[in-house]
């Protein structure tokens, strides 16, 4: 099954171009820095009945996904102190931890009512203190909520454990029968939902700017053709319906266009489609095979694989202006590309010279270094969470077609639990709130 997703990804992504490494650009295969320790307490529960899921638990998970914090295992904790009064600021000293985080969960009226309070170790000072309050099947939303507002308190950069994600699994039955799901769930995998499902592959999903549409690519007509849908509602509309290839929708920045790859002319070129109109723009125009958009926040420039020089490599151009500009150089592959929000960070699936894996890579715009992420193999769509801390990607782990989250300075790497079958195809959500 991996083979056939990987020979669609080929045939809906293509590939792309090659040159030589230019002096300034310098290949990180490793981080350095430890992560900054810190303890989140099990909350304190005022009820009778056992809760569904431990905040503590997920709030200490997200910290540790961004790459940021490396949370204190509960066994090494001194004490379980609940709230602020409770907490010896020695104890925590001794252990390591630089921040502590307390909580208590009382019931209230049907619902729940969460307070919990952040303080710095060294100064024995609260970092932040606050409250929240939901249903007990709220509880990962709180738990996402409280990570969040912590995460941007300590470090300034806005949290994205609050996003979500999409995915396709395929389960194979029999040689003739398999099963496609387009699932949505939180960044981290857990309470996955299904969008989709179908006997003919799906790809390329792509989360709208307003988190609230999608778009994808489905073989349902048995062969490929772009479709949007409303995650609410469920209501689908087909795009595109173009002789040949129809692939990778990418949405603009303002939620108003979609850019996708069409070979209606005979060969892969990146075309624009203004949704309400429905023109469409053509905005490559080379013998090469040009994939895999990928907008500037700025939404006139669009990045690409193109293998005009040879080999995949990554390049940007200007909507309308006809020249493309080469930004990858390390490395004899670099495709799907995916920008941090920042922009300063150009993640991509990336193969070094004398190599034959495929890893994920993030490369420095302005400097032109590029980090490796990765140690798996056959690494391939790689999604960048909205606030460029985490990148999810598909590779293979034990034979299987699974997804793992890697943070962007390269501390965290990790499987995302998710169902049965074949995952592919991850694509992060833009932020929610």
């Amino acid at each position: 099954m991996i083979k056939l997703f990987r020979g669609l990804l080929v045939v809906v992504c293509c590939l792309a171009g090659m040159a030589v490494a230019d002096e300034k650009n310098i290949l990180v295969t490793s981080g350095s820095d430890r992560a900054t320790p810190i303890a989140v307490v099990p909350f304190g529960w005022q009820g009778g009945t056992v809760l569904p899921d431990d905040m503590a638990e997920i709030i200490g998970n997200d910290l540790r996904n961004s790459g940021y914090y490396a949370p204190i295992p509960k066994q090494n904790m001194i004490g379980l102190p609940t709230q602020a009064s409770e907490v010896i600021f020695r104890d925590w000293k001794a252990l390591g931890a630089q921040y502590v985080m307390v909580g208590n969960i009382v019931p209230a009226g049907g619902r729940l009512q969460v307070q919990y309070a952040l303080f710095n170790v060294a100064t024995e000072q609260p970092v932040l203190t606050g409250s929240v309050s939901g249903t007990a099947e709220q509880l990962r939303d709180m738990a996402h909520y409280i990570s969040d507002q912590s995460f941007e308190k300590l470090t300034g950069i806005k949290g994205a454990f609050s996003t979500r994600l999409l995915y396709v699994t395929a389960e194979r039955a029999s040689a003739t029968n398999t099963r496609y799901t387009l699932q949505r769930s939180d960044y981290d995998g857990a309470r996955a939902v299904t969008l989709l499902q179908s006997r003919e592959p799906i790809l390329s999903p792509r989360f709208a700017p307003d988190g609230k549409r999608i778009a994808y690519v489905s073989f349902e007509q048995k062969r490929p053709r772009i479709f949007m849908q409303n995650i609410d509602t469920g209501r689908r509309e087909q795009i595109t319906n173009f002789e040949g290839l129809n692939g990778a929708p990418a949405w603009s920045p303002d939620g108003s266009k979609l850019a996708f790859v069409l070979s209606k002319d005979g060969n892969a070129e990146i075309y624009v489609m203004d949704l309400a109109s429905r023109g469409l723009t053509r905005v490559t125009n080379n013998p090469a095979i040009d994939t895999e958009p990928f907008w500037g926040k700025d939404g006139s420039t669009i990045y690409f694989t193109s293998d005009r020089g040879g080999k995949p490599q990554i390049y940007k151009t200007a909507v309308g202006s006809g020249n493309a500009e080469r930004v990858t150089f390390i490395g004899n592959y670099n495709a799907s590309p995916k920008l941090s929000a920042d922009e300063k960070t150009l993640v991509m699936i990336h193969r070094q010279d004398g190599f034959t894996n495929f890893r994920v890579a993030a490369q420095d715009i302005q400097r032109g270094t590029v980090k490796i992420l990765t140690d798996t193999n056959l690494d391939e769509s790689a999604t960048v969470a909205p606030n460029g801390t985490m990148v999810i990607y598909a590779t293979r782990q034990q034979g299987r077609g699974v997804l793992m989250l890697v943070s962007i300075n390269g501390r965290v790497r990790l499987p995302l639990p998710t169902a049965q079958g074949e995952v592919r195809e991850p694509s992060w959500s833009p932020y929610l709130n």
